[in-house]
């Protein structure tokens, strides 16, 4: 079908502008030179026999008909914004733009399918290479068939997200990867008008780069979380410019760089108009200083608050009340900044889904080299996602952002559990009053009822359920309560926030001014989830059949023969199915058909034993070692008698963000013998 005559304009003029970009107009100039100096000496041809055909001739044997087609095809558009091959990386093969591009999905006119809009700005940005990540100097050859760690670069930056290709960690790693980000993602009102340099100028949002680092096993480490200073590029004459970003690590470790990342940025379409340095760097200190002025009325209201709470009773100076918290780069931040309403798109149906989807996350006490105390270390949402890992401050408020995308009513509670131990969960609370606990790492849900200690001992008073034993403040993207009541303990807590005999409040104003959506420059949106990259039928089938490996050697390891009842281990999966249900909605599905047909699978005089378990990672040996510590697991695995016959099943359930629940059941069926 036939492009209508404005599309044809649109699209010359995207090709037009592409090829001004890779100054293919010299480089054919050349290659045209060159051939017919040859033709002229070897065969003494005149310049003008030499017609158009001959000329294209001499172009496709080169070969730069074919590189001309290459760098003008566009990547398809996924799932989170746009991705432009990287055209022409000193005559490299041009790369991958993202991870989450399909393979194969190239096509040749870009307008509509890869969403490249000719109106609209966007900032492309190379990464061209690493350096100097001497932790990996000694990194050792892989032997043939060997995996050896890798490194990937995360990026997020006005809701758009992107990941880099695996690379093997090396002290020279070798990132060639390109992004395209739109810069006005989020403002559709000026649609019609292609931003300019000023209005380029005012977008203070930084460009979230996260490095993480991948071992055999698959467990991940946060190396580097930096934020990119982009608008520098708006004073370069030609509007791009490479610059060497030095990474710095975690935590203790933010002041000590772990690696140089070779970037080149660019704005495309080059604006016709160039800022001056002085212009950028007046600009970007006008914000700073707005943001250190907020932050240090904030300081000294803060202080005053406290002063004001410890006046209520002086045993107040010994409760957890948590006013500001350290980001992974040692930055201190009120502890309201790292949450924000986050809405899950099509990816979480329920509250509780998100629930879950939180708790299969992994748990990960922040690291510290040498003894002491744990460092406490609260990971921005975007860093959190990335190493899909984290402390229980972390799945508190990413669950507690998910709750509020929901349209809950939820706090992130600070307080304490069991042996005295610092912790953070989840509490929503209903128009009517009803409070219930989210525990983020387990997804189990507790309904609150306060003890009232002044009844007398012949009323009976609810048995508490949740792990809970005190409760130091509350708070949200909004409000910050800390508990001023007579005891902190949960049992007898009330939580009526509008009483301010039993909750002192914070301003809204005053956490406004330095949490707003508005007022945090430096502070990375809430990134958008992703689906996750996995097929769960493919991951279940291959994860069954390495666990079934394992049993084999296993058993003959202790001298016995493994005999696989395929029919059995089919009839296991309604369990699992059901089991995950049961986590997801906390309504307990029912097994009475898996329990008919196991009764019809295992004839009379037989006796079965089955044994589920649950995952959140798919690293067969560690499940598998796991496993074998449970005493009904090894006397499954290890069974003797007549007619023995084993089976197994592997059931995953995806989630976004590659999380994942993966439930493995054994079982065997034997003849009893008395």
């Amino acid at each position: 079908m036939a492009l209508p005559p404005e599309k044809i304009a649109e699209l010359k003029q995207i090709i037009h502008g592409q090829l001004n970009q890779m100054n293919i107009q010299s480089h054919i100039h050349d290659i045209l030179s060159e051939s017919m100096r040859e033709d002229d000496t070897s065969s003494s041809r005149q310049q003008e026999d030499i017609t158009e055909q001959q000329l294209l001739q001499v172009l496709r044997d080169r070969g730069v008909v074919d590189d001309i087609m290459r760098n003008l095809q566009f990547e398809r558009k996924q799932q989170m914004g746009g991705a432009l091959r990287a055209p022409g990386l000193r005559g490299d093969e041009p790369k991958p733009a993202t991870h989450f591009v399909e393979e194969g999905s190239k096509l040749a006119v870009p307008l509509k399918k890869a969403h490249i809009d000719p109106t609209r700005r966007y900032l492309y940005m190379q990464v061209l290479g690493g350096k100097a990540f001497l932790e990996h100097l000694q990194e050792p050859e892989p032997l043939p068939g060997q995996t050896l760690s890798t490194f990937i670069l995360h990026v997020h930056f006005r809701g758009q997200r992107f990941r880099s290709r695996p690379v093997p960690c090396a002290c020279d790693p070798d990132f060639q990867e390109g992004f395209l980000l739109e810069l006005h993602k989020e403002s559709g009102g000026d649609a019609a008008r292609m931003a300019d340099s000023a209005s380029m100028l005012t977008i203070c949002d930084p460009v979230h780069l996260v490095l993480i680092k991948t071992d055999p096993s698959g467990d991940t480490t946060l190396v580097s979380s930096h934020q990119l200073e982009w608008r520098t590029v708006l004073a370069i004459d030609n509007s791009r410019q490479n610059l060497p970003v030095e990474l710095m690590g975690i935590g203790a470790e933010s002041k000590v760089p772990v690696g140089l990342l070779e970037m080149r940025l660019e704005i495309l379409p080059r604006p016709s108009q160039v800022l001056t340095d002085d212009v950028i760097s007046t600009q970007i200190g006008l914000e700073r200083n707005r943001t250190a002025e907020r932050e240090r009325l904030f300081l000294v209201y803060a202080k005053q608050w406290w002063r004001e709470f410890l006046q209520i009773r002086p045993t107040h100076q010994n409760r957890l009340v948590k006013i500001f918290a350290q980001d992974e780069n040692s930055t201190n931040r009120p502890v309201c900044a790292f949450v924000r309403p986050l809405r899950a798109g099509r990816l979480l149906d329920t509250s509780r889904q998100a629930s879950r989807f939180v708790s299969v996350i992994g748990y990960e006490r922040a690291p510290a080299v040498g003894g002491g105390q744990p460092r406490e270390l609260w990971s921005s949402t975007h860093a959190f996602l990335c190493k899909n890992k984290g402390d229980c401050e972390d799945h508190a408020v990413l669950l507690c952002s998910l709750l509020l995308g929901f349209g809950l009513n939820a706090f992130v509670c600070v307080g304490t559990k069991a042996k005295s131990a610092a912790h953070s969960w989840v509490m929503t609370l209903s128009t009517d009053g009803l409070v219930t606990f989210w525990e983020s790492l387990t997804g189990h849900r507790y309904v609150h009822h306060a003890i009232n200690p002044d009844d007398p001992p012949i009323i009976d008073q609810p048995i508490p359920q949740y792990p809970y034993r005190t409760v130091g403040c509350v708070f949200n993207h909004q409000n910050f309560y800390a508990n001023s009541q007579p005891s902190d303990n949960v049992d007898v807590c009330r939580f009526d926030f509008h009483d301010e005999s039993l909750w002192k409040a914070m301003s809204m104003d005053a956490i406004e001014s330095v949490c707003g959506p508005k007022n945090l420059p430096t502070w990375p949106n809430l990134p958008p989830l992703v689906p996750s990259i996995y097929d769960a039928a493919l991951m279940s089938n291959d994860l069954e059949l390495q666990i079934r490996a394992l049993v084999v050697d296993h058993r003959k390891d202790i001298g016995l023969t493994t005999v696989w009842d395929d029919e059995l281990s089919y009839l296991l999966t309604p369990a699992l199915a059901a089991y995950e249900l049961e986590r997801t909605t906390g309504v307990s599905a029912g097994n009475e058909e898996f329990q008919h047909a196991i009764r019809r699978a295992v004839p009379d005089g037989h006796t079965f034993k089955g044994f589920p378990i649950q995952f959140i990672h798919h690293n067969a040996r560690r499940a598998f070692a796991t496993s074998l510590r449970s005493a009904v697991c090894q006397e499954i695995l290890s069974c003797r008698g007549d007619h023995v016959r084993l089976a197994v099943r592997v059931r995953i359930y995806t989630y976004p963000e590659s999380a994942c629940a993966v439930w493995i059941m054994f079982a065997c069926k034997y003849r009893s013998v008395l």
